[in-house]
């Protein structure tokens, strides 16, 4: 599962091939890397582009290749950026090596945190695990750290943990979601689906406004250390307990 997929030898694929997937060029500049002897073993052995290999016998000019299909990475998002290919920059792609564009399938956003949102945010090409972790029939919770313009009158907790509040243009109430007041304008917010603009539209919906919004955690994954704008890829047994809580109830 998950960057598991790669740990075995690959021999039904040439490397040119392989490469080019990743991003490393056409695979016509891939085969010049391999002809130029920039794609060697760890070791510093040249390869041939029909030999077997696994990922992580690979490096290109020195360096181990880029994280391999089936990855997910761990990204703590910046204010400005936003989760697009094509709009107007900066985009979180600026903050991976430029050859992340030209992956195939590409490193695509797992939901997507607007520009003014700040915090966790994962990317994989796994498609399939991408929709399991986006559909509305998974549970995972999400929580936001949370700056008001206003005061929280208390009236919140409830109205948030009733399972009732329903967002303006919808015509489905709002799974029960935790909050927690944590200053006279902050709070944190749990929530187990993921509407657009859904924090601030809840708040919005009490008569108050939300300042800043950072997403502190997605289902058991926090930000830990990682500071903003740098990124990590996720152990294998991270992804395992991404994919079985995904269809977990919520407790809430």
């Amino acid at each position: 599962m998950g960057a598991r997929v790669v740990s075995v030898i690959l021999s039904d694929m040439s490397i040119a091939r392989y490469l080019a997937r990743l991003g490393y060029g056409t695979r016509r500049e891939a085969e010049y890397l391999l002809a130029q002897r920039r794609v060697t073993t760890p070791d510093g052995q040249v390869v041939r582009d029909r030999d077997a290999f696994q990922h992580t016998s690979l490096y290109v000019d020195g360096a181990p290749l880029d994280p391999p299909p089936g990855a997910v990475l761990l990204l703590n998002k910046p204010l400005g950026y936003v989760c697009s290919t094509s709009d107007r920059p900066p985009l979180v792609y600026d903050l991976f090596p430029t050859r992340f564009l030209a992956r195939t399938p590409i490193m695509a956003p797992v939901g997507r945190l607007d520009a003014d949102t700040s915090g966790l945010l994962l990317l994989t090409d796994d498609g399939v695990l991408n929709h399991r972790l986006t559909s509305p029939r998974s549970h995972l919770p999400k929580t936001y750290e949370v700056t008001l313009a206003e005061p929280v009158r208390g009236h919140e907790v409830d109205r948030f943990a009733s399972g009732t509040l329903m967002l303006q243009g919808e015509t489905t109430p709002l799974r029960p979601a935790r909050l927690v007041v944590t200053g006279e304008r902050t709070a944190t917010l749990c929530l187990h689906e993921g509407r657009y603009h859904q924090v601030r539209r809840m708040f919005a919906a009490t008569g108050n406004h939300v300042v800043s919004l950072h997403r502190a955690a997605f289902g058991a994954l926090t930000l830990g250390s990682l500071a903003a704008g740098t990124w990590r890829v996720l152990a294998p047994h991270e992804v395992d307990a991404l994919r079985a809580s995904a269809t977990k109830r919520p407790t809430t």
